[in-house]
């Protein structure tokens, strides 16, 4: 018995997948409803440990605002640190509890034409939303 006709098969089968996966590609990269660079960042929220997490996220779209519960102050946040979550100014007043109560807050997308890439813990959501404003204000 020979191999020959077992790899002329997977041959024939990696081709048509190789030109199947080569035509999606740029489908893959472009992000529905956004034909051309733009503003918008994926959002998500992860409360407890690594281990074992309760994720909530939003699409925020800032062109006009929308897709999340404040989106409008989001944006105006946003827009005035350029597009820096971690220059996003902290809310003057904000008290904190001291209880540990682990969140993850993360971002990815597109602003103004640049990638976006943030992610950071916090001890607690009260001190997130205090150093990250409306960003990260997402529903419970």
């Amino acid at each position: 018995m020979t191999t020959t006709p077992l790899r002329a098969i997977r041959a024939g089968l990696l081709v048509p997948l190789a030109l199947l996966l080569a035509g999606a590609a740029p489908a893959a990269h472009a992000t529905p409803g956004h034909g051309r660079p733009g503003t918008w960042l994926r959002l998500a929220v992860t409360r407890g440990d690594a281990r074992s997490g309760d994720t909530r996220g939003v699409l925020l779209r800032c062109d006009p605002p929308r897709g999340h519960a404040h989106a409008a102050g989001a944006c105006r946040q946003l827009a005035a640190a350029g597009g820096d979550i971690g220059r996003v100014p902290r809310r003057s007043g904000a008290m904190c509890p001291m209880l540990y109560a682990p969140v993850t807050a993360s971002a990815y997308g597109v602003w103004e034409g640049r990638r976006v890439d943030y992610r950071h813990a916090f001890s607690n959501s009260c001190v997130m939303r205090a150093e990250t404003g409306a960003v990260f204000d997402l529903p419970v």
